[in-house]
């Protein structure tokens, strides 16, 4: 039985071992009475702050994500170091902001997912996905699953919605594996580490100008696409800055692109592993692909973790927190809670249990404002796909993304 203290999540070799060990050693987190405090991990030009305690069961993950007075995200949610200045805003948007301003942002650009605007929505992705399928039905595809569909689907969708024109898709994409790549150096500058936070805000500004651009083109002439809703949209006489619309779109081009491309990636992986599941889905799609979804969200859990920090000594389900103790949010592992889900490791798309998966977030304020587009994506993806080339099938092992934070499919062989 794997020990409590052999157990370092800040090591990420950790997240390149085998994942059954990964997920052996949230067992045994689980397990314990307390919580576990880890040293943090060392980042280029951020002094290292105090260490951070793991949040690895279901129910104080949920109990921490529904009381963000007590667990904020403004001191940092998607880095465990404190990052300087403004940087965390800068790429996290809403995730890294609590109320007032939090809300603020969150009811604007709410307002601009208008009934009419999310009804566009769902006939693109349905229109999207079909060219994707005939591209790869005449042949046009390169034999990486990743490439030829999981990518193109989430990325055509956003770009298409926000008015960015095709040419700017490999830009999106390029910046987007750059914000993502933990510690892939294939994605990263090796040799000097200094240089990592230097390309990290090289990509950021290089979205962020990007739709900054278009921003302003579009409060001269608004359009009907998604950035003219979100530079004319106005609450109460607040509207989105140039700053706010940049950083947003940081946040929706990432986080609405990475989750939904690696869903479907690890879908078809999990599909190809186990036939029985593809069978059961085949059997009666229409019937269970939504609970296929949840349980691929659910098994996979595309983002890993989120970070909270304490504001006040308190108590997490009667455990003592103390003002300002960072807490790591594992939804990787309270997706696999055997208190709250049976056989967790068992990948079942018809298991009772999974509309309590955390995997687009806890409750609260913070839960995935994209969750309903990207349960439509996958949904739409995989009906065109198993429509078509009902034997469709992974043929090699996925490559992973070197990261702690995202569970990601780099490249995945395969043939229909």
């Amino acid at each position: 039985m794997l020990k409590v203290e052999d157990i370092n999540l800040t090591d990420i070799e950790f997240w390149n071992g085998p994942r059954e060990r990964r997920h052996e050693a949230f067992k045994a987190l689980r397990r314990e009475p307390g919580l576990i405090r880890f040293e943090e991990p060392e980042v280029p030009l951020v002094p290292r702050g105090p260490g951070y305690y793991a949040l690895t069961r279901h129910a104080d993950v949920v109990e921490a994500s529904r009381r963000p007075q007590d667990f904020c995200s403004g001191q940092g949610a998607i880095s465990i170091p404190d990052m300087p200045g403004d940087l965390h805003e800068f790429f996290g948007s809403m995730i890294n902001m609590d109320d007032p301003r939090h809300a603020k942002i969150r009811r604007i650009v709410s307002r601009a997912f208008s009934p009419r605007m999310i009804q566009r929505f769902e006939d693109q992705v349905e229109a999207v996905a079909a060219q994707i399928v005939e591209r790869v039905a005449a042949g046009e595809g390169t034999g990486d699953f990743v490439h030829d569909v999981a990518v193109r689907l989430p990325l055509k969708i956003i770009c298409d919605l926000m008015g960015i024109g095709e040419e700017h898709y490999d830009t999106v994409v390029n910046a987007t594996n750059v914000i993502l790549a933990g510690h892939d150096e294939e994605f990263l500058p090796t040799g000097n580490p200094e240089e990592v936070p230097l390309a990290l805000f090289a990509a950021g500004q290089t979205l962020k100008e990007l739709v900054e651009d278009l921003g302003r083109r579009r409060r001269e002439d608004p359009t009907d696409d998604l950035t003219s809703a979100l530079v004319t949209a106005n609450i109460d006489g607040e509207s989105l800055t140039d700053q706010e619309l940049g950083s947003f779109f940081i946040l929706l081009v990432v986080a609405g692109n990475e989750t939904t491309r690696n869903a479907i990636a690890h879908g078809l992986d999990l599909f190809t592993r186990h036939p029985e599941q593809r069978a059961a889905l085949l059997e009666d799609f229409e019937g269970r692909v939504a609970g296929a979804v949840e349980e691929i969200v659910r098994y996979v859990s595309p983002v890993i973790w989120m970070r909270r920090t304490a504001t006040r000594d308190t108590e997490l389900n009667g455990i003592p927190v103390r003002e300002g103790d960072k807490l790591v949010l594992y939804y990787a592992s309270a997706n696999r809670d055997e208190t709250v889900f049976q056989n967790p490791d068992a990948f079942d798309i018809l298991r009772e249990d999974v509309k309590e998966h955390i995997g687009f977030g806890g409750p609260g304020p913070h839960f995935c404002l994209g969750a309903h587009l990207a349960r439509r994506e996958i949904t739409v993806m995989f009906r065109e796909l198993f429509r078509r080339f009902p034997d469709i099938r992974a043929t090699g092992e996925p490559e992973r993304l070197r990261s702690s934070f995202i569970n990601g499919i780099k490249r995945l062989p395969y043939t229909v």
